[in-house]
């Protein structure tokens, strides 16, 4: 392997020429889908650090119910063992685990359709980690952009060799499963490359189980279009800063999360991200939450001012997630079913697990 090829690939990924080319392509995933989903299939998920909040809910949950609705078959990973990358412990995570399933539920996910399942139930998924962290140096780990940014803000603090090996981490997440689309945003692109980067050297160093096709299909981004919300303070939304108004949270939560949202001194409401971020962010907000364009929410607010704005945000957030809110309650009394949900998750993917890792082993005559 060469780290100059592999920065090449990196460097292309995502390049201007090689975007457009994404861009493109990922609207003509978007369209195959519409007629025929069956070739696809999906993995997507998140670290269970937390509640899942509005940020969550836009920007990625509710693009995953919609492809569920279209028909992709669709995998969603609980990231425990990510959790650990980058903290001393795990903190309550099985409470955070349980959360999140329920949180999905809510939203509209249904465990009949959507595989949904944990990192540390897959042993065959992690397996996967020794054949492919033999196909990465450490140079090109270190130049993984989630790797640089972890160690620049670790502030001297050592970096975890489970941190380091993320990129091989989430290529086995991908892999393990044969998805073949990836929900990504445009910064997320190198990561992905990362797996077809992985995906491609398993064939040419080990070759293939059936002669005709290589082992690993070589994953694809599905772009994201989702909005970028901001935090009630007008900074990035994150739950560590406390900016953030959570799924489970009810009405009255909501409102005075909202209340307290900054704003600007302009009284009549206009709907400029670049000029007037906060305002413009509850705008959206509002327009995401009710189905509407911005400026046509920004235009019936008009001279009302940020009062009459986040009166607006409150009732419409209110009104969408009530549904939801109603039906998490339901999901969290019963502790058992959310269990179940989990358990079926677990076995359907791992049953996928024990066949890729079959093949894999059959590629590199590890068969005895």
């Amino acid at each position: 392997m060469s780290d100059s090829n592999t920065e090449r690939d990196l460097a292309e990924a995502t390049s201007e020429a090689s975007l457009r080319r994404t861009i493109a392509r990922s609207a003509e995933i978007e369209r195959e889908i519409t007629n025929d989903p069956s070739p696809f299939r999906v993995l997507t998920g998140d670290r269970p650090t937390g509640n899942l909040h509005l940020g969550h809910y836009f920007g990625t949950l509710a693009s995953r119910v919609a492809l569920q609705q279209r028909g992709v078959e669709t995998f969603i990973l609980v990231a425990d063992y990510q959790v650990i990358a980058d903290r001393d412990g795990v903190g309550p995570l099985q409470e955070r685990v349980y959360s999140l399933v329920a949180d999905y539920l809510a939203a509209g996910l249904d465990p009949e359709r959507t595989t949904i399942f944990a990192h540390s139930a897959i042993p065959e998924l992690n397996q996967l980690m020794l054949p492919f962290l033999s196909l990465v140096t450490e140079a090109e780990l270190r130049r993984n952009p989630t790797v640089k940014a972890e160690s620049a803000d670790a502030a001297g603090r050592p970096m975890s060799g489970l941190l380091l090996t993320y990129p091989v981490h989430q290529a086995a997440d991908i892999l393990f499963c044969r998805a073949n689309l990836v929900p990504v945003g445009k910064d997320q692109l190198p990561h992905l490359e990362q797996a077809r980067v992985v995906a491609r050297r398993f064939d040419e160093r080990f070759g293939r189980a059936v002669a005709d096709h290589p082992v690993f299909r070589a994953p694809e981004a599905l772009l994201s279009q989702a909005a970028n919300l901001l935090g009630t303070d007008g900074a990035k939304m994150s739950k560590s800063k406390g900016n953030v108004i959570e799924l489970s949270m009810g009405a009255d939560a909501t409102a005075a999360a909202l209340k307290k949202a900054v704003t600007d001194s302009e009284r009549t409401i206009t709907y400029e991200p670049q000029r007037r971020p906060a305002v413009s962010n509850l705008v959206l907000l509002a327009a995401l939450a009710s189905g509407r364009d911005p400026n046509d929410v920004a235009a019936e607010v008009g001279d009302g001012g940020s009062g009459a704005l986040k009166k607006l945000v409150t009732e419409t957030v209110n009104e969408h997630f009530a549904p939801i809110r109603a039906r998490r309650a339901e999901l969290s009394a019963d502790p058992g079913y959310l269990q179940e949900v989990l358990r079926r998750g677990n076995d359907r993917a791992r049953a996928i697990a024990v066949t890729t890792l079959d093949d894999v082993r059959t590629a590199m005559r590890m068969r005895y």
